[in-house]
């Protein structure tokens, strides 16, 4: 009977604490908003005439910082699930 409360309480504590801190959850918005905003970048370009082609969705912009931004974005949501802070 002892082992079965001994196994509960090892259960309880180990359920009590989160895989990720407060810290690294608020990494994890600092980087979901770098993706959110990349993909704002991304967006717009488009014509309202199908017979006029807009040279502005190739700008600098959309096709060159924007996906740089979501990359980096990505990269930084797995630093911030993985750093480990004491």
């Amino acid at each position: 009977m002892a082992k079965s409360t001994e196994k509960n309480n090892d259960f309880q504590q180990a359920e009590s604490h989160m895989a990720l801190g407060k810290k690294n959850l608020i990494l994890m918005l600092v980087g979901f908003g770098i993706i959110v905003l990349g993909f704002i970048l991304m967006a717009g370009g488009g014509s309202d005439d199908p017979n006029v082609f807009n040279e502005a969705m190739f700008s600098c912009r959309r096709i060159t910082i924007a996906p740089i931004l979501v990359i980096g974005g990505f990269v930084f949501e797995i630093y911030a699930i993985m750093k480990r802070f004491k």
